[in-house]
């Protein structure tokens, strides 16, 4: 056990060390057994990677607390059990709720799924109207999917111009038997941060329950369910420096939200969420939550420097470059640009040393343009042409001043071997142009 401590201990000593190098050397350092180079990691907002200090405090869970949580009857389960309990309040502590309210799950796709589908057909009865926005994850989009399968009527709100929802439609929307109204709180594409608490306001004065996807929220930006009137949010350990495969439901208990479980069984997590919960990832995702509690002012302060420095670097060298989403109800770690007259795939890809992405992980396989851009109105070629930056608590100065130059570069070259690009600086209006198809 020692010596697995010690490995680790030597690991972290090395990345510390390696992150006081120049990117240039920190590139050539970081090669994997096959000889090929690792990129630069700018992709905070697809997953995290596990701070140390969280690894520490789920080691001893792994190795000598091995213990089934649910066991009763021996010290095993009881200290397994105590871990469990302390991680939930930990979880509690950074949302303002009470621990009995939080429910551990697999994550915030699990999470949302239990919001959405168990409200739902808990209250099928009386209410079958469920409201969403058409930016959100996709497994919120699915899971109104599923709904509407089952006869459940769902309306899928625009977004304005800027990313935000429209508070007077959605007030117009509510109807009698509207049962939910489900609003992710950041947007994973585009960093939008949607006005919650006078969603939650609203929602409250109408009788409709509330629910938000805060898995790119929780931990970056404060969050109080009691202040923001929120009955129901996702949380996911690995988009703050947790574990994967764990996350929490948090589910208000006054006024009472009544779910219909996804799984049945021995009736653990108030017999909403049956299964041995895994104590070694709950201690981990309570561990980064008391964490980012401990450290949220200063993360979000340098990731704003960090942010504002890529961001004006890349803008003052490159002209049509435009920020997707509102530039100030945003999160700062997530900024999302469009590089007209340049294809956002061959942009990627002549961006092999940083590891980017042109949207959400969850859909990257698609080659359609981005469903976000296109529900804030982005022309189609902007859409294509969008890359995601994710800026996070390990992420460097000179990371951010390497991805700069390296964009600048790459996008110079990709335009100039772009007839568009060449018609516009001769001063042709390409949407002037009537294009035929041969």
């Amino acid at each position: 056990f020692f010596n697995v401590l010690l490995i680790l201990q030597c690991l972290s000593l090395n990345r510390k060390l390696s992150l006081s190098l120049p990117v240039s050397e920190l590139v050539k350092s970081q090669e994997v057994e096959a000889g090929e180079l690792r990129p630069l990691y700018m992709d905070f907002q697809a997953t995290t990677p596990m701070d140390p200090r969280v690894l520490d405090a789920m080691l001893p869970y792994q190795v000598n607390f091995y213990g089934n949580p649910h066991s009763r009857t021996h010290a095993y389960g009881w200290e397994s059990e105590g871990a469990m309990e302390r991680a939930r309040k930990q979880v509690a502590d950074l949302i303002a709720a009470d621990p009995r309210e939080i429910i551990f799950t697999s994550g915030a796709t699990e999470s949302n799924n239990m919001a959405i589908k168990g409200v739902a057909r808990f209250y099928r009865a009386k209410k079958r109207h469920v409201i969403t926005t058409q930016t959100e994850h996709k497994c919120v989009l699915d899971s109104c999917r599923v709904l509407e399968a089952e006869g459940f009527d769902v309306t899928y709100l625009p977004v304005q111009k800027n990313g935000l929802v429209d508070l007077e439609l959605l007030e117009r929307s509510i109807r009698p038997d509207t049962s939910l109204v489900s609003v992710m709180a950041v947007n994973n594409e585009i960093g939008v941060k949607q006005p919650i608490k006078e969603i939650g306001r609203l929602c409250r004065s109408k009788g409709v329950f509330f629910h938000t996807d805060a898995a790119q929220a929780v931990g970056k930006i404060p969050l109080n369910v009691t202040a923001s009137n929120i009955d129901l949010m996702s949380i996911s350990g690995h988009k703050i420096y947790g574990p994967k495969g764990v996350g929490a439901l948090y589910v208000r208990r006054r006024p009472r939200v009544r779910l219909e479980p996804l799984q049945n069984g021995g009736g653990q997590e108030r017999g909403l969420r049956s299964g041995t919960v895994p104590t070694p990832l709950a201690v981990g995702l309570g561990a980064a939550c008391l964490i980012a509690q401990q450290e949220m002012q200063y993360d979000h302060h340098r990731v704003s420097m960090l942010a504002n420095r890529l961001v004006q670097k890349i803008m003052l060298e490159l002209p049509d470059v435009v920020m997707n989403g509102d530039p100030e109800q945003r999160y700062p770690g997530c900024v999302n640009l469009s590089f007209a007259y340049v294809e956002g795939e061959s942009l990627l890809m002549a961006l092999k040393d940083v590891a980017l992405s042109s949207g959400s992980a969850c859909t990257s396989a698609s080659l359609e343009p981005s469903y976000v851009l296109r529900a804030i109105g982005a022309d189609e070629d902007l859409a294509h042409s969008s890359i995601r930056f994710g800026i996070g608590r390990f992420t460097t100065e000179e990371e951010v001043d390497y991805t700069a130059e390296k964009c600048i570069q790459q996008v110079t070259r990709l335009r100039e071997m772009s007839p568009l690009w060449e018609m516009v600086q001769e001063g042709i209006n390409l949407k002037s142009i009537n294009w035929t198809q041969h």
